[in-house]
């Protein structure tokens, strides 16, 4: 990666975690969960709020609650900015592609098309301790999801 590339997404990492998007918990929601990264103490406390039936499910709103590193507190940002709006269906290749991207310890090149400023997150790919900080606002969605949809018995 050239250095100009690598700063541009350096900035990127520093924008979301200063102006995160999408912060703050909101009502309504369907689902709150509460995820504690043990290694490191990064925290977060997200609600979904889902919309349509088990085949057409939106994703209404994310909000979240972040404490950590700014990795952690970007990756949220992100994360949400990606879901909003989308259908379950439609993140769902985003989020495997995301994950098998942060676990490639650096090898696989990230899809910008499909994860957007997603690809500024790569970089913690190459150490293990960063991977678990930057997928652990995706494990809470997943976390969510279950939860919204036992709630409305889908």
């Amino acid at each position: 990666m050239s250095t100009a590339l690598n700063s541009l997404y350096t900035e990127l990492v520093i924008e979301h975690d200063k102006r995160p998007l999408h912060a703050g918990l909101r009502e309504p929601f369907d689902a709150e969960v509460h995820h504690v990264n043990p290694t490191c103490g990064d925290e977060i406390t997200l609600r979904l709020q889902l919309s349509g039936d088990s085949e057409h499910e939106r994703i209404e709103d994310v909000s979240y609650d972040a404490i950590g590193c700014a990795m952690s507190r970007a990756a949220a940002s992100i994360m949400a900015d990606l879901l909003i709006g989308r259908t379950v269906a439609e993140v769902e290749p985003v989020r495997e592609h995301f994950e098998e991207a942060m676990r490639s310890r650096g090898t696989l090149k990230g899809d910008e098309d499909l994860i957007g400023d997603g690809v500024a997150l790569l970089g913690a790919a190459k150490f293990p301790a960063r991977v678990k900080c930057v997928l652990m606002p995706w494990k809470a969605y997943r976390a969510a999801l279950v939860e919204a949809r036992e709630e409305a018995g889908r």
